[in-house]
């Protein structure tokens, strides 16, 4: 008797899968039949028919309209889930091998950005032109060509609000080193300077004759420093909103500016292909950089924190012709990006791997890797004592314009063409 149960049941499962796969075959060949007939293929979808044995009405039709299309797209969206999951699991399999997270614990040094992103961000109505994080809070700030800058929690993924004055695409932002003042520069020809407690705006200067393309809040927070297509620098007092100094050189669009660390020091890079390095109580040009063969589009200091590996990574000779550095990143229209020695005016090493414009370029807070962004749409990181990009990520679907290193969290932010702005984790 148990025996004959088994064999009932046994029975009943070979005829329900039998059914199933039936039932599966009539649902293909109907929505294939639907498909056919409501693209207007009708002698296709007659002979179809016919030979498929499909016995199809009206009411019938309705139930597989669409239905190809419906499942067609359902395979992909479940083809780049998949890609998204070999993506981690080779990620996992090479943490593995080469130490990290899930073998040996990789030193905070060693942190860089790995795929795919933590957040994907919308809420901007045209290109991101730059994103920073804040000093202090766990908040970013992202500025964009619709004329508006944008505050979100980093670690949440929300946007928390919008900060509207600018009748112009916003070009550049820079927090002061406490991250109460919020410094803004646009197209509009104007910079404003924003009260980030109460997110009000509490200063408009004027007096570049050209879209303001770079902007920065001087370390001491006393000054700002801005960069036009008037072909200027301009040096404003924060407290008053004068301009204290006007630094002339540069023959064509100044792209950005930079204090160094101590604010002795700024960085401007140029249309006119030069990065220059002034000293900032005198107006006197130190260095005139000169090896980009295109625009330059920005430059960063690297911090103390880097000198020894950059020390390693550029031989013994640099070592013996006195204290080096400061040392100085530039990323330019003829792909390359490049690392000079300020001191002496001589390019240390040019890195090559950029498909397109380099936009963005940082430091790694542990002083080891470079980052960079680009018009070839990624995110690369650089091991600059091997001269070799070590990772790439595609990290948007248009040009990537900025990117951000957190100094003490384990996060990068990216902005690009594609009104996104894209939150990558560290580890």
């Amino acid at each position: 008797l148990v025996l004959v149960r088994r064999i009932k049941v046994e029975l009943d499962n070979q005829l329900s899968h039998r059914s199933e796969r039936v039932w599966l075959f009539l649902l293909r060949n109907r929505a294939i039949a639907d498909y056919l007939r409501s693209n207007g293929y009708e002698e296709a979808y007659s002979t179809f028919k016919k030979e498929a044995e499909i016995d199809m009405n009206e009411e019938v039709d309705k139930k597989y309209a669409g239905l190809l299309e419906k499942k067609w797209t359902s395979v992909i969206r479940l083809q780049k889930k998949v890609m998204e999951l070999e993506s981690k699991l080779n990620e996992a399999k090479e943490e593995m091998t080469h130490g990290g997270p899930v073998g040996q614990k990789r030193d905070p040094k060693e942190w860089i950005p790995r795929p795919p992103e933590r957040y994907a961000l919308s809420g901007h109505r045209a290109p991101v032109t730059r994103v920073i994080f804040h000093p202090v809070f766990s908040v970013m700030v992202t500025a964009s060509e619709d004329a508006t800058i944008k505050v979100w929690d980093y670690e949440a993924g929300d946007f928390e609000r919008t900060l509207k004055g600018h009748t112009d695409s916003v070009q550049d932002i820079s927090f002061d080193q406490t991250g109460k003042l919020l410094a803004s520069c646009s197209a509009d020809m104007s910079i404003k300077l924003w009260d980030f407690q109460g997110f009000e705006c509490i200063r408009t200067m004027h007096g570049h004759d050209h879209n303001v393309s770079s902007v920065a809040i001087m370390p001491n927070g006393d000054h700002i420093v801005s960069a036009s297509r008037d072909k200027t620098i301009k040096m404003w007092e924060v407290a008053t909103g004068y301009c204290v100094k006007t630094f002339t050189g540069h023959r064509e669009w100044v792209r950005m500016v930079r204090p160094n660390q101590d604010g002795s020091l700024l960085a401007s890079c140029s249309n006119d292909q030069t990065v220059r390095v002034w000293v900032a109580s005198s107006k006197e040009c130190k260095a005139e950089l000169r090896e980009h063969e295109h625009v330059v589009e920005c430059i960063a200091w690297a911090p103390d924190s880097a000198h020894p590996t950059i020390l390693e990574a550029t031989g013994s000779e640099n070592k013996k012709s006195g204290k080096p550095g400061p040392f100085l990143l530039s990323g330019s229209r003829d792909k390359t990006i490049k690392m000079w020695d300020v001191s002496t005016g001589m390019c240390l090493m040019t890195l090559v791997g950029h498909d397109n414009w380099v936009r963005g370029v940082v430091v790694h807070p542990g002083g080891r890797f470079i980052v960079s962004c680009a018009d070839d749409k990624t995110l690369r990181i650089w091991d600059y004592k091997n001269k070799r990009c070590m990772k790439t990520l595609c990290a948007h679907e248009h040009f990537v314009t900025s990117l951000d290193f957190h100094k003490s969290a384990p996060y990068v932010v990216t902005g690009s063409v594609d009104q996104t702005v894209k939150v990558w984790e560290c580890r």
